[in-house]
């Protein structure tokens, strides 16, 4: 074929691939329009839920005695056993009565002798009584023997009360439990002396079932709750009274559900909180006074709550918590979110999302406000709060 033919067919392919390219055929042969992103979605649905609130605090003894000596004398016998539970009244300490006993025996006589005393000024009153009235004595000698039987009765009061006096001393050498609970370590032995009303315990009686937890509050955060409880946003139970759970320090939840007792009628000015106490059954002991803990207590139940799983909550460069949801034009609709409390995995939404929406939890990768989407019912939001803490 000759030069100039060649060239001729090499020209004529090279127009109609560019007029080819250049055609509307050729622009529809192009890479294909993206569709809607798939994703899923949640429908939000008002449910009750019970608020609560996590406060540090401290075990304290519903009852707490320090066993202290009322008269002077040594220990004769100690009773009980170090850390064992005792009876209100059981005998923990027998101080030596000897010296007790004979004071009793002593008072006891004198009474008798009183009363012997009384009985022949009454006798005598009397005989004196009957001769005054025929004139055989004197109106002075019937006096002076009424007044010496007065005197001889207010004898006999004074030793009663001596008796009783030598009586109460005698019995406090039986050095008893004043509450029933569990005793400590014994400060004192056998042979030791002991003084009436002296500063050191000889033991302490502390009462742990039931057992009480004193945790604190900011007075801004008790406040608040009496305001959402006034203008029912938060409800109370029939009974009116809130529950508490326990975690203890090794994370564990303590078995026994305890309800709060009162609040502080004053606010710590130091630290601007107040004081609530709470009441748990302890049957196995497993509390001990001083021991940490955290008391969940419950603050209230809010009947129309909307929870949002974690998963579908971010934040943004502002801190605010975001969320998308799948708007009336099937395109993704960004929201900015006021949040609570973290309830089973979830957050308690109070602003930002409405019963109804379409909550997206998957696909949120590369979604962006206005995309369109395709929407796909998603997994339980339990499920959803358990995949995210095994991720985590």
């Amino acid at each position: 074929m000759p030069a100039f033919a060649t060239l001729t067919v090499v020209v004529a392919v090279a127009a109609a691939l560019f007029l080819s390219a250049c055609s509307p055929a050729g622009a529809q042969g192009g890479a294909p329009q993206q569709g809607p992103s798939p994703v899923g979605v949640v429908q939000l649905q008002p449910q009750r839920v019970e608020l609560t609130t996590e406060l540090a605090g401290r075990t304290v003894a519903t009852q707490t005695a320090e066993v202290r000596p009322q008269v002077t004398g040594l220990i004769k016998t100690r009773a009980f056993t170090e850390g064992s539970d005792v009876k209100a009244g059981q005998l923990l300490y027998q101080i030596d009565p000897a010296s007790y006993q004979a004071a009793r025996d002593s008072a006891q006589a004198s009474l008798a002798k009183a009363e012997a005393t009384a009985t022949t000024a009454r006798l005598k009153a009397g005989r004196y009584d009957e001769l005054a009235g025929i004139d055989a004595v004197s109106k002075q000698l019937r006096d002076d023997a009424q007044a010496a039987l007065k005197q001889a009765e207010a004898d006999v009061q004074a030793a009663r009360a001596a008796l009783r006096t030598a009586q109460i001393d005698l019995d406090r050498t039986r050095v008893t439990a004043p509450v029933a609970g569990r005793v400590g370590r014994s400060a004192v032995t056998a042979g030791a002396l002991v003084t009436a009303n002296q500063t050191t315990a000889m033991a302490t009686v502390q009462q742990l079932d039931p057992i009480y937890v004193d945790v604190t509050q900011t007075s801004a955060e008790l406040l608040r709750l009496q305001r959402q409880i006034a203008d029912g946003t938060l409800q109370r139970d029939a009974s009116g009274q809130a529950r508490v759970k326990l975690l203890l320090e090794d994370g564990s939840t303590y078995a026994q559900e305890g309800k709060l007792q009162f609040s502080e009628l004053q606010v710590d000015p130091a630290s601007g909180s107040v004081t609530l106490r709470a009441q748990f059954p302890n049957p196995k002991r497993q509390l001990l006074p001083g021991m940490y803990v955290r008391a969940l207590v419950e603050t209230g139940v809010q009947a129309q709550a909307l929870l949002a799983p974690q998963a579908a909550v971010s934040r943004d460069a502002k801190g605010n918590a975001t969320a998308f949801v799948v708007g009336k034009d099937g395109k993704a609709e960004a929201r900015q979110l006021q949040t609570g409390a973290v309830i089973n995995g979830q957050w308690l939404v109070t602003s930002g999302l409405a019963a109804g929406d379409q909550l997206i939890v998957d696909g949120l990768q590369r979604l962006r406000p206005g995309a369109p989407v395709q929407a796909a019912a998603a997994a339980a939001p339990a499920q959803i709060a358990a995949s995210a803490a095994q991720a985590r």
